[in-house]
């Protein structure tokens, strides 16, 4: 079913649409999405777009919202409840963010209790706005024990990604950058493309 509302589980209220090919799958990817205090939702583009190609290769993506702003720390627990709800729900898991939910995603990834078979990160912010040194992204790549992906923007000057995608390329992640800026205008299907395949051949191998 496209478009089915679900509330995750959990203490704050956090709500995702759940986009499931027509057929099912036995897969399924969590989206994070941008800063929350800067129009960041479950509808934007880059969540929509990633998630309807996803759909078209046979993988369920949840899209999240985050619950009441908690500088970082409660979202990462709702990032971490979504995959909880799937994981009851799917057999295999991935994790995807962009912006802010790219770090929100890095963190959520290197922190959870349920298996990954990879996570996905989006021009992911280095460090989610607090001096805490469990919300750095940096940190959380080098913790992250499955297949990551990074997708990045040359012209990027919006989001702090090359910290992360030079802590992230030792560990033997993938590091595609495109010639685009933060909003990845014009070259939105290579970022679904890049994002899709990886998780196709990942989830539902």
């Amino acid at each position: 079913m496209i478009g089915a509302t679900v509330l995750v589980p959990g203490a704050r209220r956090a709500v995702g649409t759940l986009d499931d090919p027509p057929d099912g799958s036995d897969a399924c990817v969590v989206a994070c999405p941008p800063h929350p205090r800067h129009g960041g939702h479950r509808g934007d583009a880059r969540l929509h777009a990633v998630s309807d190609t996803l759909v078209e290769r046979g993988v369920a993506c949840l899209r999240l919202d985050y619950g009441d702003w908690d500088r970082g720390h409660g979202e990462c627990e709702d990032a971490r409840n979504a995959l909880r709800w799937a994981h009851e729900r799917y057999e295999t898991l991935g994790l995807f963010g962009y912006s802010f939910g790219g770090g929100i995603a890095a963190v959520a990834a290197a922190t959870v209790d349920v298996p990954l078979r990879g996570v996905a990160l989006l021009a992911p912010v280095a460090a989610l706005g607090t001096d805490d040194g469990d919300l750095d992204a940096v940190d959380a790549v080098a913790a992250i024990d499955v297949p990551l992906s990074l997708v990045v923007g040359a012209r990027d000057t919006t989001a702090d990604w090359r910290p992360v995608a030079a802590a992230a390329e030792p560990t033997g992640a993938t590091v595609t950058t495109l010639d685009a800026g933060h909003g990845f205008g014009g070259v939105t299907s290579d970022v679904t493309d890049a994002v899709a395949n990886f998780f196709a051949n990942r989830l539902r191998a």
